[in-house]
């Protein structure tokens, strides 16, 4: 597919990968119907994880930018995997405490509860740092497949992202506030 591409071309190359991600919504779902008693015992959970999925999908989402661009210009190659997911693993840790702290702060604003605070913080903070990595590592691994990592990274990040914050999460939740 090409900018100009026709509305069929677009469609046809374009459907398949929607149906794909519908799927993959499908995994998250039933990442949350593991944790649906927790859910029930604590409603406000429910009202936070938009909170939780969007800090790790921008995070991931500026780590895949940065490297697919790195890709595409021929600054990195596969085989630098790890040095790349040393420096995203420090960004990550870094942004992730800072944002982690001032989701606890706003959190615990709206509920007075420190444990809904906490659990919110560790959240932010491990779905952060590992959107990070992964973020940047799926481009590479397609590539180094043989794929185009335009096509499939974007879907496999944030399928990534989305289990592993709900998880995260929900898990957290139902370990610290039971």
């Amino acid at each position: 597919e090409r900018a100009l591409s026709s509305p069929g071309t677009v469609m046809r190359r374009r459907l398949p990968w929607l149906l794909l991600s519908l799927l993959t919504v499908f995994l998250a779902a039933a990442t949350v119907d593991l944790f649906e008693g927790t859910l029930a015992r604590f409603s406000a959970l429910a009202v936070l994880l938009p909170l939780i999925l969007g800090q790790s999908r921008i995070t991931g989402a500026q780590s895949l930018a940065v490297a697919l661009r790195g890709l595409f210009l021929g600054e990195v190659q596969p085989r630098q995997w790890l040095s790349i997911a040393g420096k995203e693993f420090a960004a990550g840790l870094v942004n992730g405490a800072v944002v982690a702290l001032v989701a606890a702060g706003g959190v615990y604003l709206w509920s007075a509860s420190t444990g809904l605070a906490t659990v919110a913080a560790l959240a932010v903070l491990f779905s952060m740092l590992v959107a990070a990595v992964t973020g940047a590592l799926v481009p590479l691994a397609l590539r180094g497949l043989g794929r185009n990592p335009a096509r499939a990274s974007t879907l496999l990040f944030t399928t990534l992202a989305d289990v592993v914050g709900i998880f995260a999460f929900l898990g957290f939740a139902a370990a610290m506030l039971q």
